[in-house]
Formats: structure tokens, sequence, C-alpha cells
């Protein structure tokens, strides 16, 4: 199926030859689905925090003083906020008037009524449009903002009296109020994006980043990285062979969130705090989530502390005292059922692994996943994030188990890429490679198929140890399309 050449290119690419046989071979066979022991719910699965509970692990993540990293994911450019206003714009290209826009599109007659809320509106206005037609070429196209082909980290997110301010510094606030170092005052923060989008990024913190230091009294690390070629995957035609470009090269599609791993990979701090680069309110309604913030960062901390005692304990001659109160902390804490006759070994290999703690929202409808008990190849189980294209649509059980879910993951985590030694994991070690997806794509007029890794905190995360945390809707405000930006929670 390969030919000499594939391999000279393969290689020359540095991607594994290993990886790109296996990937051909998951387009044959597919991925398995994953098997569901219930929805994890308040009833098991997801913690639900009284009041003193808060304030306890608060107050431990408060007088923790170990290095932090806020990990933005923001490669995602905004092309797909503006879907509506794109349509719209070829509406008019294709002769309709105002009133036909605003009839057959609802979400472009709602931005142009609210026009003057968005805080670029003052940006805007300096192109002088003369129609609602040039508003949506100044506000998309390059002769403008262009923001429908820029990165959401860089858009004017939100207004303030005097000012205005992107995501990218909204999560400079966010870092300054709770990611901090105790000691060092140092806020690290790390964001991922697109190769074409460095030096904007780049030229965006050069601007603010003394500034906001200044403001809020911090030392800021800001680094970059882009999604590594390497983790780029396959791409096949309908029947399972290699696509091709018209020059018989392979082709390569990147692979997905969850080849963010290894840019996670990278980092070395005791904990990373990892959320979506929309996901930001203004600094005026940030309370509630610097509060929760540090709520689940105390969780983690507190049941790390546990793991690395327990692991410790184990290493001595008489861990059988232990082993029962090592087993019930496993299935209380992380749901991991074993059997009670579990050896040194397998407690070992449960505990020395890396920790993520995982805010979950109620479920009020939102597309994604959410939380569930999975059982293991092993014969246990564990905490898992799922998404519906791991689940058997034939089998109605599962479909019944997934419809009972009462939690959504806004993708809020707080996670320990250390061991009780100190040192680093290898996190590609702990990744399901049997839980990526497939999806089809059309390339030159023609349909192929691409696989993607698994996804950051699906199966990249499969094999760490979990917690989910109900946490409040209002710590959950993401920017999926641009009337998002109308809602009362990101409006200053």
């Amino acid at each position: 199926m390969l030919n000499k050449n594939d391999l000279q290119n393969i290689n020359k690419a540095g991607i594994n030859k290993t990886d790109v046989e296996e990937q051909l071979k998951r387009f044959e066979t597919g991925f398995p689905f994953l098997q569901i022991k219930s929805a994890a719910g308040t009833e098991r699965g997801v913690l639900k925090l009284s009041a003193d509970e808060q304030k306890k692990f608060e107050n431990v993540y408060e007088n923790f003083d170990g290095s932090k990293t806020k990990f933005v994911p923001a490669s995602g450019a905004a092309s797909r906020m503006f879907k509506s206003l794109f349509e719209a714009k070829e509406m008019f290209e294709n002769g309709a008037n105002i009133d036909e826009v605003s009839t057959k599109n609802r979400d472009a007659k709602i931005f142009f009524d609210n026009i003057t809320k968005f805080a670029f509106y003052d940006e805007l206005t300096k192109y002088r449009a003369s129609s609602k037609s040039e508003i949506l070429n100044f506000l998309l196209a390059s002769q403008g903002l262009n923001y429908g082909n820029m990165p959401k980290g860089i858009l004017l997110f939100h207004r303030y009296e005097n000012f205005k301010r992107t995501p990218f510094e909204e999560h400079l606030v966010e870092a300054a109020k709770y990611a901090h170092e105790t000691k060092t005052k140092t806020a690290n923060l790390h964001f991922t994006v697109s190769t074409e989008h460095v030096e904007l990024f780049q030229k965006l913190r050069d601007q603010t980043i003394k500034s906001y230091g200044n403001k809020y009294e911090v030392d800021y690390k800001i680094n970059f990285s882009t999604q590594k070629t390497t983790t780029d995957t396959i791409a096949v035609t309908p029947d399972n062979m290699p696509f091709r470009n018209s020059d018989g090269s392979l082709v390569f599609y990147p692979g997905g969130h969850g080849a963010l791993l290894e840019n996670l990979n990278e980092i070395d701090s005791d904990i990373v705090f990892i959320k979506n680069v929309d996901n930001v309110v203004p600094e005026t309604k940030l309370a509630e989530t610097i509060r929760w913030k540090k709520i689940i960062a105390g969780v983690l901390i507190d049941c790390r502390n546990k793991i690395f005692d327990y692991i410790n304990r184990l290493q001595t001659n008489d861990y059988t005292l232990q082993t029962d109160e090592i087993i019930e902390f496993l299935s209380k804490n992380l749901c991991i059922d074993l059997p009670k006759n579990a050896d040194r070994e397998l407690l070992l290999s449960k505990l020395n692994r890396p920790v993520r703690v995982c805010g979950m929202v109620k479920n009020e409808g939102e597309p994604g996943g959410g939380p569930f008990l999975i059982h293991e190849n092993d014969g246990t189980t564990s905490l898992q994030i799922l998404e519906s294209s791991q689940i058997n649509k034939k089998d109605k059980k599962a479909m019944e188990m997934f419809a009972l879910s009462t939690h959504f993951n806004p993708v809020d985590l707080v996670c320990c890429i250390k061991n009780y030694k100190g040192e680093k994991f290898n996190l590609p070690d702990f990744r399901d490679n049997s839980t990526g997806f497939i999806s089809e794509k059309s390339r030159a007029g023609k349909k192929i198929k691409v696989l993607e890794l698994p996804g950051l905190w699906n199966g990249a995360m499969s094999k760490w140890n979990t917690i989910f945390v109900e946490t409040p809707i209002e710590t959950f405000n993401p920017v999926k399309t641009v009337n998002d930006l109308l809602r009362q929670q990101h409006q200053a």
C-alpha cells in the first residue's frame, strides 16, 4: 500500500512509519466503542461540594506554593463563529436585499439589530460602510478587520468603559487572579496557536505584557507553540486506500486537538490549568470563575497528596496493611473498582498516573461530551469524558445510559503531570490509542476520510486518574457564534 517514495516522504516529514501503518489499519477496522457502566452523576462520579468543602479546598489551593501554568488551546480560527454572517454576505452578493436577508437569516438580523453592542463596533465604523453588505465585507474580509480569517484569541470580545479586551487579554487577567505562583508572582501562560497566527499573537503579547504586568503586579511568562506536524495523520479514499495529490504524494491532515498532548507534555509545572480560549468573561464578572478555579485546584492538590502518600506506603514492607484502605480510596474518590485481592503492582499501576480534576456543569443542552463510568479491559472501571461518536448507537442500553447523563464537559481542567518523585510523566504513555475518530471531508472535489487522534480530554487522558466536580453554569461562557457576545455574561 505504501511505496518507496511514500516511505521517504513519511520519513522526511518526521512522521512515524509505524503510526501511519496503524492509522491505515484503523480505517479498515474502525475504533471500538467504549463500554459504559453508567453515566456519572452526583450519586457517584461527580463530586458535589458543600459550602464548607468549597472553602476547605479553596484554602488548600491558596496554601499551595508549587509551580503553575495556564495552558490555553487557541489555534481555532474564527470562521465558524461568523458562519451565519458569511451566509448573509453571500446572499447580498447574489442580489438579496436587507429585508430578504433578515427574513431568511435570523442570526444576521440579530447581529445588525444589536451591532452597536459589539466590542469591535467602534473599529468597524472607521471603514465608513454605506450599506449592510459593506459592513459584512469590512468585518469579515481582508480589506477590513478580516475577522473571518483571524483566530478567536485576538478578536475584540469585551468592551469596558474606557477600553476593550480580546480573549488573550482576558486570560492574562485570569492568570493574575488565580494562576500566578505565590512566591515569585510569576504568571506562566502557554497558548497553542496555528502556525499562520503565531506572529499575530506575539505582537499582541508584546503590546500588552508590560501594562498588564504593572496593573496586576505579576511577572508574565507567555509562550506559544504550534501543533506538531509529526502528529499529522494520513488521509484515505472512501475505500481506505491512501489519498494522493496529483503528483502522487500522500496527503496528511492535522490530528485534531488530541495532538496537543505533545505540547502539554513539554510543560514543566506542578499543576496545569486547561481552558479553551473563547471561554472567558469580562473582569467585572470573573469572581465566580476565580473561586471555582481555586476550588477544583484544591481538590486536585488534596487528591495528589493522598496518592503520593499511598505510593510511598506501598514501598514499605508492611504495605499489605494498607491494601483495603487504598482500594477504598480508589473506589470512592476515583471510581476505580478493583478486586479485593489486588496486589501491590496493580495498586501502584493505578495510583502512579497523571491526575486531573475536571469541572462539570449541569447539562442544559450544549453539544459535546459528558462524564461516564467505563468498563476497562482489565476488569476495572474508570471515569472518562465521552463524545457521542464513542458510543454504539445500535446498543439500546448504552444509548439509554448516554441519555441519562446529567452533566456536560466545559473543558475546565486542572492537572498534575508529575509523579510522587517530582518527575514529569511522559503523557503519551497514558493515552488510549484505540479512542480516535474517523470523519469525512472533501479535497479537490473528492470525498476523503481523515483520522483524528484521541481527543485531548478524551482518549489522550484515558489512563489518567480523574475526579469530576460539579461547577456552576456561570463558569461556562463559550463564544461559538458572534451573537454569543450579546449574552449578558459578555457585556461588561
